[in-house]
């Protein structure tokens, strides 16, 4: 009958100090060997990411030198794809390595994982909860990761919309009209009822008054 292995140390006795040290050393290497693999991998996912990204950049510059609205309007579909295949990508890439968004809208505020900095009154919803997120929270596991700035709702009636004149900009007073500058043709003036009877030639008033005599 065999007895146990024995230990690093040459012997059967309890382990010495050396030995404890030497087996730390040994599960930190261990450790240090798995995250920097894990941060291998999560590099070589973000140099696709980088080749996607490379690409629309060209795409972008594809939608300034067009020339045409047919060639606008399919240069920015074509973009427009590209950044959302970017982004699916990266959460693709986050999940993997047990990323997630906490998608935080219709939940109560958690200062745990939120930062209120903002509100606005909601005639339904309870004080607290989250209408939107300014900034995305991520969580790895179940830790946080990255804290969510999001805007509560508080008691109160809904916002009136913001009429458009008030978001239109504030039109300066068109300036007054300065000289003309080409030439301008004089109108006739348009006499009174008293300057006519002044100009009514005398000799019109003479074969009057001979008539009546």
């Amino acid at each position: 009958m065999t007895g146990p292995d024995p230990l690093p140390g040459g012997h059967n006795g309890p382990p010495s100090e050396l030995d404890k040290l030497r087996r730390r050393v040994a599960a930190l290497s261990a450790k240090r060997v798995e995250a920097e693999d894990k941060v291998d991998a999560l590099l070589a996912a973000l140099l696709a990411l980088d080749d996607l990204l490379a690409d629309t950049r060209r795409r972008a510059g594809a939608l300034h030198e067009a020339r045409s609205a047919r060639e606008t309007a399919s240069a920015a579909l074509a973009l427009c794809d590209q950044i959302e295949g970017a982004h699916l990508m990266l959460r693709a890439e986050f999940a993997r390595h047990d990323v997630d968004p906490m998608d935080a809208v219709g939940r109560a505020a958690d200062p745990a994982e939120m930062r209120v900095v903002g509100t606005e009154p909601h005639p339904s919803l309870p004080g607290g909860t989250v209408l939107r997120e300014k900034v995305t929270g991520f969580r790895r596991g179940s830790a946080v990761l990255r804290a969510a700035q999001v805007v509560v709702a508080v008691p109160g009636p809904a916002p009136e919309p913001v009429p458009v004149s008030v978001l239109d900009p504030v039109r300066e007073p068109d300036p007054a009209p300065g000289p003309p500058s080409g030439p301008v043709r004089a109108q006739p003036r348009r006499t009174t009822r008293a300057q006519r009877q002044l100009l009514r030639k005398p000799s019109a008033g003479r074969a009057r008054r001979s008539r009546r005599a």
